[in-house]
């Protein structure tokens, strides 16, 4: 069967396609259908069966033979260690981590936040918590004790597991006083603290609440898998919101296996056995279904990196993980390619490693650009994939369904909607436009299973972030049209499409253009306030090592490259060279704050942000061009 017969298998009869999906999953009780509509425009998936994501990502395995094959490896060019855990050590280890915590009071349904670096202890933990039924919240390691303590305060945890650091390129982030410091701030107390001790840096224990990881594990008996329903939520994560507190996505835990299950051989097409690497991070969502959940599901063997992807120690870390551990399907984000290929343009760090065992790059958290695809393309020689999606979703609403079908690749495009998603695009009144044409993208309801059903404590919230604007649709907030092929181009955020002097425009197209100039390794473009035309567009990009022409020179270029592609229309007139751009620790640019930079506006500063130093640079440079007053 190729993708359309799959697709349309799915649209005609959704329920028994996600039935069959269900089949691959072990069930304590199977579900007796699929769909619970009754609440609708809040649906369920699998309500009524009985399941446990630990099992399934574990234990079965094991129980299968399999627990001599590896589950985790944990490569660490900080700590400059490697090493593996097989299933069958994996199981022990959980087992016996979740003992201790319901040795501890946590039970089913009981909220446990994990605040880790990039170590298997954290996947430990994730596993653990399902294991007994409880709701994780992986909260990003070294987030601002501010921010840590919001999140404490609506998910009310019953207790926290956390490292005593996280390690950056040359130096300890410091997480044991963060974590202090946000129990003090929140208003909701835990009962009690798990502190995985590093030999970096050994935090001081608090007497009473904090426990130490091996110690409180001596003597317990190991826990049994419980078995949940399958609307149960299995984990919260919390995405920045535009009101400024952050919303709990809420992951469901039948849907949610059967989902990712269906994904690792549909999408990124690899057998059970197979190495798979997401380079990314726990905290994000990409780290939850693509490091933890998916991979272990499906019986693969997952990587847990603790590095960057330069610098640690070179352009060629991300070559040598995968050359070494045999990697078949490789997912990253775009932003990390720009920074190796800033650092390398010519990719001669690629030459120096035997990547045969490497089938496709997959790209997702940001759009992709044109420029980075054709130079990640021309130097793996590899196909690669663009795909999109959401912390929402929690996995792909369009992409290449290469396990099924490798579709023809259009460059800016992610390809097709996946089966479950009715993607369409939609007019401000909420009217499907004509192919080719620029609107808002939204997704028939109901979304296929795994994605969120609501927020946490917070359905009012979900139904005006999500559902009031197109009523019967989930409005993603992105922007951008379907082709006569019916493949998506995904063009921007909703509040990206900037209007000047009455002409809805595409920033994201903008920055297509400036990423192709050959001195050009990454770009930005902004709509900022104008008084005569409504909105004007500046770029800012910066330079690829070792470029040392005059950066006028470079800024009048872009200038004259975006009218000839994109036209006078666009009145793009200004562009910036800067160092660097302002991003958040998971690589997304601050489109939105260098907006308020650019308009003198007020602005929170971003819990997210990577570097705040950034921001003043990005003032200093709008400065010299009369804006930022």
């Amino acid at each position: 069967m190729g993708y359309s017969d799959v697709y349309d298998s799915w649209k005609s009869d959704p329920e028994a396609f996600w039935m069959q999906a269900a089949e691959a999953i072990n069930w304590d009780r199977k579900p007796s259908k699929a769909l619970y509509g009754d609440n609708a425009p809040l649906y369920e998936w699998f309500s009524d069966g009985l399941v446990n994501t630990c099992y399934n990502a574990v234990d079965r395995h094991v129980e299968n033979g399999r627990g001599n094959q590896t589950a985790i490896i944990h490569d660490s060019p900080i700590t400059h260690t490697k090493h593996e855990i097989t299933y069958a050590e994996l199981q022990t280890r959980v087992a016996s981590l979740a003992g201790a915590l319901r040795a501890k009071g946590i039970e089913k349904g009981d909220r446990v936040i994990i605040y880790m670096p990039m170590i298997p202890e954290a996947l430990e933990a994730m596993l653990a918590c399902a294991r007994l039924g409880a709701i994780h919240s992986v909260v990003f390691g070294g987030f601002a004790a501010s921010e840590l303590a919001v999140r404490i305060d609506d998910c009310t945890p019953k207790a926290i597991i956390a490292a005593s650091c996280g390690l950056e390129p040359g130096r300890v982030v410091h997480y044991k006083p963060l974590l202090d410091g946000a129990i003090e701030q929140a208003t909701h107390k835990p009962d009690f603290c798990v502190i995985f001790q590093r030999e970096q840096e050994v935090a001081n224990l608090i007497d009473g609440r904090d426990v130490a990881w091996h110690s409180f594990q001596y003597g317990v008996t190991p826990a049994d898998c419980v078995p949940v329903e399958g609307n149960h939520p299995a984990y919260i994560l919390y995405t920045s919101g535009t009101t400024g507190a952050p919303k709990g996505v809420i992951r469901p835990t039948g849907g949610h296996l059967v989902a990712l299950n269906w994904t690792m051989k549909n999408i990124y097409n690899v057998d059970p056995g197979d190495v798979f690497w997401a380079a990314s991070d726990v905290g994000w969502v990409v780290g939850h279904s693509y490091i933890c959940y998916a991979p272990l599901i499906h019986g693969n063997t997952t990587i847990v990196f603790e590095g960057k992807p330069i610098g640690t120690p070179d352009a060629g870390t991300f070559w040598r993980v995968i050359s070494e551990h045999k990697v078949r399907s490789f997912f990253t984000a775009p932003t990390a390619l720009r920074a190796i290929k800033r650092e390398d343009p010519k990719g001669a760090e690629y030459g120096k490693y035997d990547m045969s065992c490497l089938n496709a790059l997959y790209l997702a958290g940001e759009r992709a650009d044109p420029d980075t695809i054709e130079w990640a393309h021309q130097v793996m020689q590899v196909p690669v994939y663009d795909h999109w999606w959401q912390t929402e979703t929690g996995y792909t609403i369009a992409g290449n369904p290469a396990g099924i079908e490798a579709l023809p690749v259009k460059i800016g495009s992610p390809t097709v909607p996946m089966p479950g998603y009715d993607v369409q695009i939609l007019d401000e009144a909420g009217h499907p436009v004509p192919p080719n044409t620029l609107g808002a993208i939204a997704i028939k309801l109901p979304l296929p299973p795994g994605t969120l059903p609501t927020l946490w404590n917070a359905e009012d919230r979900f139904r005006k972030s999500y559902l009031n604007s197109f009523p019967g649709y989930y409005e993603t907030g992105d922007a951008g049209m379907i082709d006569d092929d019916g493949y998506l181009y995904i063009m921007a955020r909703t509040d990206d499409v900037i209007n000047v002097a009455g002409h809805r425009l595409s920033t994201g197209a903008m920055e297509e253009v400036l990423a192709s100039h050959p001195d050009v390794a990454e770009c930005a473009v902004v709509g900022v306030t104008d008084q005569l035309k409504g909105q004007m567009p500046i770029g800012f990009v910066c330079l690829s090592k070792g470029v040392d022409r005059p950066h006028d020179d470079i800024a009048s270029e872009c200038v004259k490259l975006v009218r000839e592609r994109i036209g006078p229309v666009a009145a793009f007139k200004l562009t910036l060279v800067v160092d660097r751009l302002p991003k958040t620790r998971s690589g997304k640019i601050l489109r939105a704050t260098m907006v308020k930079i650019a308009d003198s506006a007020e602005f929170k500063m971003p819990a997210t942000i990577d570097d705040p130093a950034i921001l003043e640079e990005i003032k200093q440079a709008l400065q010299t061009i009369g804006y930022a007053k």
